[in-house]
């Protein structure tokens, strides 16, 4: 199928590109990499009457690091970080991701704003960007705003983004040097995406944990008993029957073989930080 027709401008500016947006007629978007935006527009899944290419935005593909954080530009490319072409500061985690997210020509033109714009529940870097409290600048002609990235995503595919706002950054603090991670993804074959997914971080230095599980029927969800029972290195039975009791808690409509994978996909990624 081809897309219905639309309106389309490629922008050479954040200016230009907000410009656009508020002079546009109908139902407006963004295209980042438009490595999911396009078939869905083949597939005229996603109705636009106005397109709105950001390629050309040379500022949303730059970062900036200070000794606190690192602040992605929105069309920084996964490949980007695989590569380590960007600095990292989450002791190798964000460039695992990368590098498993779909294939190389996803990850060449797939980025990280436009992963998180979208809030695919299965996507790997809404998980990740979950377990690593990223925050999200918010640019519009009113301008700026900052939100957190759980407060961002409000439900799958569904974000607080104004109609005539995009993602200008992605703010990532740096991970103290002591923390560890984990992360087990699971999925039909290498490069789809993930029927369950989880993210483990334990800093027992700092006294910090955080455990998130993706992929299922809502926003990434995080498991504090979970978490706690790391922190305190609880032994592998306990921890195994905390992580159930927890996930029929804050997942009582998952079915039993769905609360059973993400059972498991918890168990292997915690399994990373206690071994």
């Amino acid at each position: 199928m081809k897309p219905a027709p639309f309106s389309y401008h490629r922008a050479s500016s954040i200016e230009d590109a907000l410009a656009s947006l508020a002079a546009a007629e109908g139902m407006a978007a963004v295209l980042a990499g438009g490595q999911s935006l396009v078939p869905m527009l083949n597939l005229r899944l996603s109705p636009v009457d106005h397109l709105v290419d950001l390629a050309m935005v040379s500022e949303l593909s730059q970062h900036e690091a200070d000794d606190y954080a690192i602040h992605y530009g929105a069309l920084t490319t996964h490949s980007a970080f695989e590569d380590h072409a960007v600095p990292d500061g989450t002791n190798g985690l964000m460039p695992f991701m990368a590098a498993r997210i779909a294939y190389r020509a996803i990850r060449n033109r797939g980025t990280l704003g436009g992963a998180l714009a979208l809030a695919d529940p299965a996507a790997d870097w809404l998980t990740t960007a979950v377990a690593l409290d990223a925050t999200l600048t918010l640019v519009s002609n009113d301008g700026r705003r900052q939100l957190p990235v759980s407060d961002f995503v409000v439900g799958p595919y569904f974000t607080q983004i104004a109609e005539q706002e995009i993602i200008e950054r992605v703010t990532i603090a740096r991970r103290s040097k002591s923390e560890r991670w984990g992360c087990f993804k699971m999925a039909p074959k290498v490069g789809e995406y993930a029927k369950s997914i989880a993210v483990a971080l334990v800093d027992r230095e700092q006294g910090t944990a955080n455990v998130v599980i993706g992929a299922w029927n809502d926003v990434p969800l995080r498991l504090e008993n979970v978490a706690q029972a790391l922190l305190n290195q609880t032994d592998k039975q306990s921890l195994t029957q905390i992580a159930a009791e927890e996930l029929i808690e804050k997942g009582p409509a998952l079915s039993a073989a769905e609360r059973r994978l993400h059972h498991t996909s918890i168990l292997r990624a915690a399994s990373q930080v206690t071994t």
